[in-house]
């Protein structure tokens, strides 16, 4: 066994006249999170913690926002070629723990859809994704509303 584990981090603003897309689920909510792709900060700290894992780089290594091909991309899409890119390179993702980071919208009815959500992409039975949420208790840019962060944990495993 050859278990690796690496962590993920990203951050986006919330700005009017876009969708809030969280784990490839869409959230009702006024604002949504800015980015070169839909914004998906779970999804995009998932992939950089399953490449860091593999000793892959990182999410703008793969998926530069200098790539014209990836603006305006489901971040779902990034997901899938990232597992693709793992099992190519002989890694396997195991289980993901992830934490996003919100003032507002509440998160907890959506939950249980992210955590499918995710699993499916990651080719992964539920019982190995685990999706939390949590606020910053009105601090800083988050408590403020300004924007939404999330932090992943991947393991993964050499596969067989």
């Amino acid at each position: 066994m050859t278990a690796r584990t690496g962590i993920g981090i990203d951050v986006h603003p919330l700005v009017e006249g876009r969708p809030l897309v969280l784990g490839g689920v869409t959230v009702p909510f006024a604002r949504g999170l800015d980015g070169h792709s839909d914004g998906d900060v779970l999804i995009h700290a998932v992939i950089d913690a399953m490449l860091g894992g593999a000793g892959l780089g990182d999410i703008g290594t793969h998926f530069p926002s200098s790539d014209s091909e990836t603006k305006g991309i489901a971040s779902s899409e990034l997901l899938t070629r990232t597992v693709d890119t793992l099992a190519v390179s002989g890694w396997q993702t195991l289980y993901v723990d992830a934490t996003i980071l919100a003032e507002l919208p509440v998160l907890r009815p959506y939950m249980a859809q992210m955590k499918q959500s995710l699993a499916a992409l990651l080719r992964l039975d539920a019982d190995s994704v685990n999706v939390k949420a949590t606020t910053s208790d009105r601090l800083g840019f988050i408590g403020r509303g300004e924007g939404i962060a999330a932090l992943v944990v991947a393991t993964v495993d050499r596969a067989e």
